[in-house]
């Protein structure tokens, strides 16, 4: 069930906030180590129709990890077998807003030096409504979502990248409840180390 207490979804706000403040500044430890390949921050809208849709934006975090060196491929056989690992999530700003965890596989494409298209796919855990009874809002039917995303982005020099993004969850028909599904799409501005 969403939140629906404006002062709860307020310390959430607050909370992801106050994390990605910390965080960020840390991050060039973190990098040193290895452990992070790229930061994004970003802000997304529902485009769902009708009913499916969700008030408001929903600003995300997402972190990105290398462990295959995926940098390192070659040739596409070599980019497909070495996805990086992505994990974050999206705050929503309403009441009618569905918040989300998410992680999966990423997989970067370069088509030019400057230009690179990006897909994903994993799950997403939320705290929306399964089922809806008031009809506002998507009716989810399962706790845990699949999750994919495709992103265009541009980069603006060796560190930082802007992406326009479109992102839907739904659990393919696996529950019993109903499939409305979370359709976004925004912009994110990325740090690579």
């Amino acid at each position: 069930m969403p939140l629906s207490s404006s002062p709860v979804r307020s310390r959430h706000v607050a909370t992801c906030l106050f994390l990605s403040a910390v965080t960020f500044p840390n991050a060039s430890a973190f990098s040193a180590d290895g452990v992070f390949d790229e930061m994004r921050f970003g802000v997304t809208t529902s485009i769902a129709d009708g009913d499916k849709q969700e008030d408001g934006v929903f600003p995300s975090f997402t972190v990105y990890f290398d462990p295959f060196d995926a940098d390192g491929a070659t040739d596409l056989g070599e980019r497909l077998l070495r996805p990086r690992i992505h994990a974050g999530g999206a705050v929503a700003t309403s009441s009618s807003g569905v918040n989300q965890a998410y992680a999966g596989l990423s997989w970067t494409f370069d088509m030019t030096k400057r230009f690179f298209v990006e897909f994903g796919a994993g799950g997403t855990v939320h705290d929306g409504d399964l089922d809806n009874a008031d009809g506002s809002g998507p009716q989810l039917g399962c706790r845990f979502l699949f999750r994919e995303y495709a992103a265009a982005g541009y980069r603006l020099d060796e560190h930082w990248n802007v992406a326009a993004t479109v992102e839907h969850a739904s659990h393919a028909n696996l529950c019993d409840g109903p499939n409305n599904g979370l359709t976004h799409a925004g912009l994110a501005l990325g740090y690579k180390f």
